[in-house]
């Protein structure tokens, strides 16, 4: 919903519902491909460390240490992932094009490179048991290389392809403003993005947790908190 709102008040007018749509489909489609496959992807196992191939439409699923918690968890970031990619696209590519990117980046993209970093048996994860990266392993705490990193270049890459906005530049070249329509839903949608976030990052505090059973629950609360701080 952040997203959502911080694009469409960054676009024009006319532009609005078709920015707003592209962010369900962020969530629905993108929802969907993840189930079927992109979790999988992600965590399932592997005997080459690249990519997961068990637990297609969760089959098998939750086990013992894994829950729809965190399968929900996931997905939340692989939707954030695909999010941050709308804003660089925006105004200039068609509704079924963007269903075509955004189930493509959730279904595989993000997950395979999750696999990577955060599976217990990617080349790159600090959990493998044995031949981790540099010795320890590639340690990204809360996405800031898996989700933003991929959906900055896929924005990127996305940008360089389709080039400006119609109307950006004039035919000598000078740029013309392209102005959002609506402060009040960009400062909005910052808003919703940032408190969310308090409760979004601390999720991967949690995990670290899930070892110390004996724990109290005021020291969890207590770590939470200092991690969203």
């Amino acid at each position: 919903l952040g997203f959502a709102m911080l694009c469409a008040g960054s676009v024009r007018a006319k532009n609005t519902m078709n920015i707003m749509l592209t962010n369900v489909l962020d969530a629905a489609a993108g929802g969907l491909f993840y189930y079927l496959f992109g979790y999988a992807f992600a965590f399932g196992e592997s005997s080459n460390g690249f990519i997961g191939r068990h637990n297609f439409g969760l089959r098998d699923f939750p086990t013992l240490t894994l829950d729809y918690s965190f399968f929900l968890y996931q997905w939340a970031f692989a939707i954030a992932a695909a999010g941050i990619t709308s804003g660089s696209i925006a105004e200039r590519t068609k509704f079924v094009a963007y269903l075509i990117y955004s189930s493509f980046l959730t279904g595989f993209v993000y997950p395979v490179v999750s696999h990577w970093f955060w599976s217990p048996d990617g080349w790159a994860s600090p959990f493998r048991s044995e031949d981790r990266l540099f010795g320890t392993g590639a340690i990204d705490f809360a996405g800031s290389g898996v989700v933003h990193m991929v959906g900055g270049i896929a924005g990127l890459w996305g940008a360089l392809i389709e080039g400006p906005r119609i109307g950006r530049f004039e035919k000598d070249g000078g740029a013309i403003t392209l102005r959002g329509h609506s402060a009040s839903l960009v400062v909005l949608g910052t808003f919703l993005l940032w408190f969310g976030w308090f409760g979004f990052n601390p999720g991967s505090f949690t995990k670290i947790l899930v070892t110390y059973d004996s724990g109290s629950n005021y020291g969890q609360w207590s770590g939470i908190g200092r991690t969203a701080v």
